[in-house]
C-alpha cells in the first residue's frame, strides 16, 4: 500500500481516532497478549502441585501442558480470518470472556480431566484473542508509530513468557503446594474483569469497508484447522519417555491436508479473492522469512525455561518460587529491549535481529556451562547473568522480527497474517518443548546425572535458535546485496 493510499485505507479501517485513544487501544491489547502468552510458561513451575494435588500421571500433565499449545495453534488463523472479514472488537470480547470463564473452569477442575479440557478451552480462547491484538496494531499504527507500537507489544510478550514460572511460584508459595496451583488460574479472572470494560470503551468500532464484503472460505478454515492439527499432535503428546512412535504417522496425514488444503486455496482465491490464506501474503518474501526465522525462535528459546524449571526443581531442588526467581533477569532484560527495539528496527532492520540472535545463542551457551559446572545452590546465581543476556538478545528478536514480518502486509489481512505468523511460533514452541523433553528424560533414564540431562537439553535449544540465526542472516546478506545493486542501478546525477 502506497503512502498515498493510506489516508483512505485508515478511514475504511477505523483509523481516525486521536492518538491518545490509539495507545489506550495498545494498552488492551498489551494486557491481553500478556496473560495468553503467560498461561503457556506459568503451568510449568505449577506441574507438582498439579500431580499431588490431582494425583495426575506423565501423560494427562503433558495433556494439561500442551492441550493449550494445541487448542491455541488450532484457532489462530480461522480467528484471524474472522476478524479480518467480520470485524475485530466483537471477536475480541466473545474471546475476553471465553478466556475468563475457562480459567475460572480449570482453577476448579476437580480431575486432571477435567483440567486437561478446561486447557483446551482455555487455548482456544487465546487463539480467538491473538489474530485480533495483531490485526488491530497494524489497523491503528502506520510507519515508526507502528515499531514502537509493535516494540511495546513485543516486549509484552517477552516479559509475559519469561515471568510466567515466577509469578506462579509466587502464587504456589502463597497459597500452598497442595491447591496452590488452581490460583495460577484463577488469577486470569480479576484481569480479564478488568480488560473488558476497558476493550468496550477503548477498542475502535468496526466500520464497513467500501465494495462487497468478503466471502468467508469454510472449506478453507476446516483444512486449515486440520492440517494444524496434524502437524502439532504428535509433538504436544510426547512425555519424553515411553512415548508412541506410530504418533509420527500424523505428520504424514498433515503433509497430504497440506497439498489438499494449499489445492483448494489457490483454487478458491481465484474464484473469490477471500482465501483463508493470502497468496500475497504467503508470496511476500519478508513475511516467509520472517516466519521461518520466528518459528525456529520459539522453538528454542521458550524451551529454555522449562528445561531450567525442570532442573531447578527436580535435580537442584530449588522451589517453584526460587526456580522462578532464577529466570526474572531474562524477564528484565527482554521487556527493556523489547521496548528500545521498537524504535531502532526503522533503521537496522534484519541487523538488529541478527544481533539479539547472537547475544541468545550466547546466553543459552553460558547457561549450559552454569548448569554442568555449578552445583547448587550457587547454580541459581551463576545463571542469572547469562539469562539477563539471553533476555536483551531476545528483546531484540521477537517484536522487530514481527515489525519486519509484517511490514509489507496490507491492513486488510493484518489478522491472518499475524495468526498465519503465530501459527509458526507455536508449532515451533511445540517442537522445541517435545525434543527438548524427551532429550531431558532420555538422559535421565539412561542414568546420566541431572545436570547433564539439562545440559543435553540446553544444547537442543541451543541448535534451534542457531537455525533462526542462519535464516536471519541468510535474510540479511540477501538484503545488503538488493540494496548494492540498486545503488549501482541509480544513475548519477
Amino acid at each position: 500500500m502506497s503512502d498515498a493510499s493510506a489516508p483512505h485505507a485508515d478511514r475504511a479501517h477505523g483509523l481516525s481516532e486521536p492518538d491518545p485513544r490509539r495507545w489506550r487501544a495498545l494498552w488492551v491489547c498489551m494486557a491481553i497478549g500478556f496473560i495468553t502468552m503467560l498461561d503457556v510458561s506459568i503451568v510449568n513451575v505449577a506441574l507438582p502441585s498439579i500431580e499431588r494435588g490431582l494425583h495426575a500421571g506423565t501423560s494427562q500433565l503433558q495433556l494439561i501442558v500442551a492441550g493449550y499449545t494445541l487448542a491455541f495453534g488450532l484457532v489462530l488463523v480461522p480467528a484471524g480470518r474472522l476478524g479480518d472479514a467480520r470485524g475485530r472488537r466483537t471477536l475480541f470480547v466473545v474471546g475476553l470472556l471465553a478466556f475468563g470463564l475457562t480459567s475460572l473452569g480449570a482453577g476448579l477442575a476437580p480431575s486432571d480431566t477435567v483440567l486437561a479440557i478446561m486447557r483446551l478451552l482455555q487455548g482456544a480462547s487465546a487463539g480467538l484473542l491473538n489474530p485480533q491484538v495483531i490485526g488491530t496494531i497494524q489497523q491503528m499504527f502506520r510507519g515508526l508509530e507502528r515499531g514502537r507500537a509493535f516494540g511495546t507489544f513485543g516486549a509484552t510478550i517477552g516479559v509475559s513468557t519469561a515471568v510466567g514460572p515466577l509469578l506462579g511460584g509466587l502464587i504456589i508459595q502463597v497459597a500452598g503446594t497442595q491447591s496452590g496451583w488452581r490460583w495460577v488460574f484463577f488469577v486470569n479472572v480479576p484481569v480479564i474483569a478488568v480488560v473488558l470494560p476497558l476493550a468496550l470503551r477503548w477498542l475502535p468500532r468496526p466500520r464497513p469497508a467500501p465494495g462487497r464484503r468478503p466471502v468467508l472460505d469454510v472449506v478453507g478454515l476446516v483444512l486449515v484447522a486440520a492440517t494444524v492439527t496434524a502437524a502439532m499432535v504428535p509433538f504436544v503428546t510426547t512425555t519424553g519417555t515411553g512415548d508412541d512412535p506410530r504418533r509420527w504417522w500424523w505428520l504424514a496425514g498433515a503433509a497430504g491436508l497440506g497439498a489438499v488444503t494449499a489445492a483448494w486455496e489457490r483454487a478458491y482465491q481465484r474464484r473469490t479473492s477471500s482465501a483463508v490464506l493470502d497468496p500475497d501474503v504467503l508470496r511476500e518474501p519478508s513475511f516467509r522469512v520472517g516466519a521461518l526465522l520466528g518459528m525456529a525462535y520459539f522453538a528454542g528459546f521458550t524451551s529454555v525455561f522449562l528445561v531450567v524449571t525442570l532442573y531447578l526443581q527436580q535435580v537442584a531442588g530449588f522451589s517453584a518460587l526460587q526456580a522462578g526467581l532464577v529466570a526474572t533477569p531474562f524477564a528484565i532484560g527482554s521487556g527493556v529491549a523489547a521496548h528500545r527495539s521498537g524504535r531502532l528496527v526503522a533503521t537496522h532492520g534484519r541487523a538488529l535481529v541478527v544481533a539479539g540472535l547472537v547475544l541468545v545463542l550466547l546466553g543459552i551457551a553460558l547457561t549450559d556451562l552454569a548448569v554442568r559446572l555449578v552445583g547448587p545452590p550457587g547454580v541459581g546465581w551463576v545463571m542469572a547473568a547469562p539469562l539477563l543476556l539471553a533476555g536483551v538478545g531476545s528483546g531484540m528478536v521477537i517484536s522487530p522480527n514481527q515489525t519486519l514480518t509484517l511490514s509489507h502486509v496490507p491492513v486488510a489481512r493484518g489478522g491472518v497474517a499475524g495468526s498465519m505468523l503465530q501459527v509458526g511460533q507455536r508449532i515451533g514452541t511445540a517442537l522445541g518443548v517435545a525434543v527438548a523433553l524427551s532429550t531431558y528424560y532420555a538422559s535421565l533414564a539412561s542414568g546420566a546425572p541431572g545436570r547433564q540431562a539439562a545440559g543435553s537439553a540446553l544444547l537442543v535449544t541451543l541448535a534451534l535458535v542457531v537455525v533462526a540465526l542462519v535464516v536471519g542472516f541468510v535474510d540479511l546478506r540477501a538484503r545488503r546485496r538488493g540494496e548494492q545493486s540498486a545503488g549501482r542501478s541509480t544513475p548519477t546525477p
